[in-house]
């Protein structure tokens, strides 16, 4: 008799759990999910458009590009973009490319490298330890996110200078490997794990270093992927900081010596084979980066989202 009473209730809640997890457009007439679907498959391609031009275009000549800007095949393809990219062309035009990849490799790297270490530990400080002046402290980090960076050019300069930094891998570097958005999230997130798991550390013998070190910090791995994928994205496009910070050709980078290029800095001519083709190579690293760690990067906004 119970173990009937109780397989009804269960019977009916397996009856009901597919509609409750059916999609949003299961629900709808065929008609309409056809509709649906074909609005979005059209905005995905729409959106895919810019890209795949981009891609085209750098297979093309010059006078294919300006004269078929939008065409998807190109009229006579070539890779004399790319090989003046990578300093294969035999007429000796070629682009300094791979010293912009390397200065920015090397910048998003250490850059990425400071600010997942020092961020997670600036947070973890002011989620957890107790200390005079610790709301001050957050509210000045805060403060500093709602500041523009424009208006933080001029005062760049002045330091850099007057420190000797300027024109220096240092002065590219120094300055962007703490990052006060990256200290929030680290706060946030290490506000929602369970304080238990700390204070059991504690109870065998770990102090503050090891608790952070061996205890927490592998438990935040969804949040310091998170905070991986948006600072190496952010040193890799930086843009501004490298303009006020140095003014010689070795220290070039990505956006800077594209921003060069596109204005016109290495020869006349639309050149849009070129500029496409190098604008492509440049979104690359950071398209794959996203790419292979975009389930982290849901689970550690969703987690720096929901605290216990």
């Amino acid at each position: 008799m119970n173990a009937t009473a109780t397989a009804a209730p269960k019977a009916k809640a397996n009856a009901t759990a597919p509609a409750r997890g059916r999609p949003v457009l299961g629900r709808f007439p065929l008609p309409l999910r056809v509709l649906g679907y074909a609005l979005v498959v059209g905005v995905g391609l729409v959106y895919l458009l810019p890209f795949a031009l981009q891609l085209v275009t750098g297979f093309k000549t010059d006078p294919d590009a300006a004269a078929h800007p939008l065409g998807l095949v190109p009229t006579t393809p070539t890779t004399a973009a790319y090989q003046r990219l990578f300093g294969l062309s035999q007429a000796g035009d070629g682009v300094p490319f791979l010293r912009w990849l390397g200065n920015s490799t090397l910048v998003a790297v250490l850059v990425t490298a400071g600010r997942v270490l020092f961020d997670s530990m600036a947070g973890y400080a002011l989620a957890r330890l107790r200390f005079r002046g610790r709301s001050l402290l957050f509210g000045f980090v805060v403060g500093v996110m709602a500041v523009p960076g424009v208006a933080l050019l001029i005062p760049k300069f002045l330091v850099l200078n007057s420190f000797g930094l300027f024109d220096t891998y240092t002065g590219m570097i120094l300055p962007l490997m703490v990052d006060a958005a990256g200290i929030f999230i680290m706060k946030q997130f290490f506000e929602s794990i369970p304080r238990e798991v700390e204070e059991a550390a504690r109870v065998d013998g770990a102090g503050v270093i090891r608790t952070f070190w061996s205890v927490v910090l592998p438990m935040a791995r969804p949040a310091l992927i998170t905070l991986t994928i948006l600072s190496f994205q952010g040193s890799w496009n930086e843009f501004t900081h490298f303009l006020v910070a140095t003014q010689s050709g070795q220290y070039e980078t990505l956006t800077t010596g594209l921003a060069r290029f596109v204005s016109g800095g290495l020869g006349g001519g639309t050149q849009y084979p070129l500029k496409l083709a190098a604008a492509l190579l440049a979104t690359l690293p950071v398209a794959a980066l996203f790419f292979c760690f975009q389930r982290y990067f849901v689970q550690g906004a969703n987690s720096g989202a929901v605290k216990e």
